[in-house]
């Protein structure tokens, strides 16, 4: 198989822009450790490239133009979209993949209906991860955006089916591809409840994610979600492709709720990766 690496992350701006703010540093040390384990996994595997299952937030799509989902073909991309010295990321040039990332586009296509962008703007959703997995920006990445910020969302039976989509695709490759999803779980971002975490919300919601049970998994009412997750607990949909894409069970290698000053429940966690035939 040519998916060799199939793992979740969180991606909070505070991870990195609130990092000296920390007051659990032991903590902070736990989840930063978990990052670097996660990074060597991916390294192991030899992966030629990395597809980064994401939310972003408004710096490419807007209500004009919102696709359900994206795959970034481009030759290079620029990141962070925002202030370096706020987010604690250097602007740098991350490398594409424009023809393997055309190749998966085309098999997605099969199934399902993608844009693609050969131009992208990292904002934090991409940056904050690859600050930790691949932290010299030397192993091309190849973006994918699931809506999560602009209602109608795309339903989570179809952001499952996304994700079978792409490992077809990975699998019809012969170069060996590593794919993370990322976002948060429960999270209130930019507003006065920014620092909650439902941490009992997430601990259910991880839990049907590493038995990767999909009923289960698409069992979340978007009203629901927004009651008890905030609107950043409808970025379960880039766990959930992945999910669908690795096909086996999860192993939780961190979680922590003790972390609000990052504003979101931290996460760490790998997929078993079985076979779609």
């Amino acid at each position: 198989m040519s998916l060799v690496y199939a793992g979740v992350l969180s991606h909070a701006p505070g991870i990195t822009g609130r990092a000296d703010l920390c007051e659990n540093v032991a903590k902070r040390d736990e989840f930063y450790a978990a990052l670097e384990n996660q990074r060597k996994e991916i390294e192991a595997t030899g992966a030629e490239a990395l597809i980064v299952v994401a939310a972003e937030h408004f710096a490419n799509f807007f209500m004009n133009n919102m696709p359900a989902y994206c795959i970034g073909i481009g030759e290079k991309y620029e990141g962070p979209i925002e202030d370096p010295d706020w987010l604690k990321i250097k602007k740098t040039t991350v490398p594409g993949a424009p023809d393997l990332g055309t190749r998966i586009t085309r098999e997605v296509m099969q199934t399902v209906d993608a844009a693609y962008a050969e131009e992208w703007k990292f904002d934090h959703g991409i940056m904050v991860p690859l600050n930790f997995l691949t932290p010299a920006y030397d192993l091309p990445i190849i973006p994918v955006n699931i809506n999560c910020q602009g209602p109608p969302l795309t339903p989570l039976p179809r952001a499952w089916a996304f994700g079978e989509a792409l490992r077809r695709a990975c699998d019809a490759v012969p170069e060996k591809i590593a794919i993370v999803g990322t976002g948060g779980i429960s999270h209130w971002p930019a507003t006065p409840d920014s620092g909650k975490i439902n941490e009992a919300w997430d601990r259910d919601f991880l839990d049907r994610l590493m038995r990767n049970d999909q009923a289960a998994l698409l069992d979340y009412d978007d009203a629901e979600t927004y009651r008890d997750a905030g609107q950043g607990g409808f970025e379960i949909r880039t766990f959930i492709a992945v999910a669908a894409a690795a096909g086996g069970h999860g192993d939780l290698q961190f979680y922590t709720a003790e972390l609000p000053i990052f504003a979101v429940g931290c996460t760490v966690a790998r997929f078993s990766l079985t076979s779609q035939d």
